[in-house]
């Protein structure tokens, strides 16, 4: 028997990066919450050519026992099915031997596992409050994309007399056949109503097939299914010119999710049972795969479905691997960290963009997207828990950037200002005041990331807000920990970057218009200094100065938390990008007089720019000049017609007061469900919701 790794066609791009983050021992905190038999899916797709065409495919699933204190055993054949891997390029199908692994998890359910392909991966994931274990090895070191879900199984296990309800499904199948010699892409959403009695009745099967927008329909009525060991089996006709042959299915124990595919292919199928129409709000873990003319991407991250009247907002981050053309039209990978914000409202239980519709199950509990108009993909988003602890607690979840609160999985960047959110962290509320230096203590309060101070910036009761060292290094996972007076937090993991960019927000909410002061240039009617906003919109053309934080580190050199005086720019390349349309920064780097802060200049486009609320798109290049990480906030309105002719001034530093910095959110953490990188930005409307 060959040994199970996942198959290599191609060499990795020079300057790509694929180590798996070292440094501090992972919060093993949440070990004991991923504990009993789950069934798992794994799908593997890696690029084949230097356009991101994909080259071979590979399918893991079967059953794997977690054991509560880091360890995992992948069943043998015959012991509830046992686990199976399928090989595109080589062909072949064969039973898995039973094969130990590794996981840590904090008391989030925030972690990895190590990879069921034994090839010395890493999947990092989430564990949701379901008992769902969604990842992807975004980082790995052997040059592909996949999506990795899990479910516990339950007791008593499902039959075919539970199955029952309305249920929407999305299925992603590359559809590789032949050893490879023919493949398309295809994208499905259907309903189906299972009757307990053996009958699957399915309505039409509405999908997209990979470089066409325009959708194929497949009819297929009265399929029968069957249940072995929890799992449900059900038979589509072997003509489908969509989906067809057996689809395995396995449950959450709740019983209103589902997973699987084909046993002997490489498809991913998610579903939702959606007989209650929810109320969406609060944090979700997700993982998904995005697809383009051959292109896989896959993510993981989370999300935050920000409370309040329609339409909602969502908050959400995405740590993207991007194979493909991403990155020069060559093989390899942009690995980067995707922030972003997007409006939606949920009508029954459904919403979508003009590419995307996303379906809500289980009473809000779970919700799945599936790809449209050609736009192919798949994504599912889970409940995340509600960690709690005494005495002086960090929550594992309220780690965030304290500008936009992106959500914690994003990662963090030197010289960072974040926000820590727990109970019990500090006896009152203190904070610097302008002109002074955030110092490693204040009200009795410190904190320590990766072996450094960190400058402490406010401290109250359930949050405190600090500078990243800017000694901490990029790749590396670091341990937060904060003492008040003599008593102790527990230590929260958090993994570092080159940049994490966010921008203030007026509503000091992380939504909303950002911190963005005209610089009269370009504007003169503007009055220098003053925010942009509707009543004082930004105009083609003009230069603007944007507050921010997260743009990483500075040359020269600064010492950590001091207030800037003089030029201080970044070391980083960073770009900008105006609700698409490139945009020109002549300045990056420290706001003087304030420490904690950034400025980034921004010269709008002449022209091309829509009137109206913009998005604002701030990346951020690590030094072997890839993507690290970007950002797209809708906080800008724009005027497009000049009113005056340009300015003559040249120094584009704000010269009047700056952004603020010290925000008091009063509830947890912003979070907000994703819409996958390629969402539909709307054209016009408020950002202010």
């Amino acid at each position: 028997m060959r040994t199970i790794r996942f198959a290599l066609p191609i060499l990795l791009a020079a300057g790509a990066v694929y180590a798996q983050p070292a440094g501090a021992p992972w919060d093993t905190s949440g070990n004991g919450k991923l504990t009993g038999t789950y069934y798992f899916r794994q799908v593997v797709y890696s690029v084949g050519d230097s356009s991101g065409d994909l080259g071979d495919a590979d399918t893991i699933y079967g059953v794997i026992t977690f054991d509560g204190n880091g360890g995992y055993t992948i069943s043998s054949a015959g012991a509830n099915g046992g686990a199976v891997l399928i090989d595109a390029a080589q062909e072949t199908s064969q039973a898995l031997p039973a094969t130990p692994g590794t996981y840590a998890l904090n008391a989030a359910g925030y972690g990895y596992i190590s990879s069921p392909g034994g090839n010395g991966d890493t999947v990092f994931g989430l564990l949701s409050a379901n008992n769902i274990f969604v990842g992807s090895s975004t980082d790995n070191v052997n040059g592909y994309n996949d999506v990795f879900i899990a479910a516990k199984i339950a007791s008593p296990v499902p039959t075919a007399s539970t199955f029952a309800g309305a249920w929407t499904f999305s299925d992603f199948d590359p559809d590789i056949l032949n050893g490879l010699q023919a493949q398309s892409m295809f994208n499905m959403i259907f309903t189906a109503s299972p009757d307990s009695n053996g009958h699957f009745n399915v309505g039409p099967i509405k999908g997209y097939v990979n470089g066409s927008a325009s959708p194929y329909t497949q009819t297929s009525t009265g399929l029968p299914y069957i249940f072995s060991n929890g799992a449900a089996v059900v038979t589509f006709p072997s003509n489908g010119t969509l989906i067809y042959g057996q689809k395995y299915f396995y449950f959450s124990p709740d019983g209103n999710f589902a997973f699987g595919g084909a046993p002997n292919g490489f498809d991913m199928i998610v579903a939702v049972k959606t007989t209650t129409a929810p109320a969406l709000s609060g944090l979700y873990y997700q993982v998904g795969l995005d697809a383009n003319q051959g292109d896989i991407d896959t993510y993981f991250g989370s999300v935050d479905f920000i409370a309040g009247a329609a339409p909602q907002t969502l908050l959400g981050h995405q740590r993207i691997n991007d194979f493909g053309g991403a990155v020069n039209e060559q093989y390899g990978a942009a690995l980067y960290d995707y922030t972003y914000t997007n409006p939606f409202s949920l009508s029954g239980n459904s919403y979508s963009t003009s590419t995307t519709a996303f379906v809500a199950g289980g009473g809000g509990n779970v919700v799945i997207s599936t790809g449209l108009g050609g736009a192919l993909g798949f994504s599912v988003a889970v409940q995340a828990p509600t960690p709690t602890g005494t005495g002086v607690y960090l929550n594992p979840q309220g780690v965030v950037n304290a500008a936009s609160f992106a959500p914690f999985t994003a990662r963090i960047a030197p010289g960072e200002l974040i926000t820590l959110f727990g109970s019990n962290l500090a006896s009152a509320p203190l904070a610097i005041t302008g002109g002074n230096p955030a110092t490693s203590s204040l009200g009795n309060v410190t904190v320590n990331i990766g072996g450094y101070p960190a400058p402490v910036f406010s401290v109250s009761p359930t949050q405190v807000s600090v500078i990243v060292p800017y000694e901490v290094t990029p790749g590396s996972v670091v341990g937060i920990q904060l003492t008040n007076g003599t008593a102790t937090s527990n230590t929260v993991t958090q993994i570092v970057s080159n940049t994490a960019p966010g921008v203030f927000t007026q509503c000091a909410c992380g939504i909303g218009y950002g911190w963005i002061d005209h610089l009269g240039i370009g504007n003169s009617s503007a009055t220098p200094g003053a925010p942009v906003s509707d009543n004082n919109p930004a105009v083609e053309g003009e230069t603007l100065a944007v507050g921010l934080t997260g743009l990483g580190t500075v040359s020269p050199s600064i010492t950590d938390g001091a207030v800037p005086q003089g030029q201080y720019t970044t070391t980083n390349t960073i770009g900008v990008d105006i609700s698409g349309t490139a945009a020109t920064s002549n300045f990056a780097g420290l706001l003087p007089g304030l420490a904690g802060e950034y400025q980034l200049n921004v010269t709008i486009p002449a022209t091309g720019i829509a009137a109206g609320p913009n998005y604002l798109d701030v990346e951020g290049f690590g030094p072997d000049g890839y993507p690290d990480s970007y950002m797209s906030y809708l906080l800008m309105p724009v005027q497009a017609t000049p009113p005056s002719t340009a300015s003559s001034a040249t120094n584009a530093r704000i010269v009047t007061a700056p952004p603020r910095l010290f925000h008091s959110r009063q509830s947890g953490p912003a979070v907000r469900i994703p819409v996958k990188k390629f969402f539909a930005r709307p054209s016009a409307g408020t950002a202010n919701e």
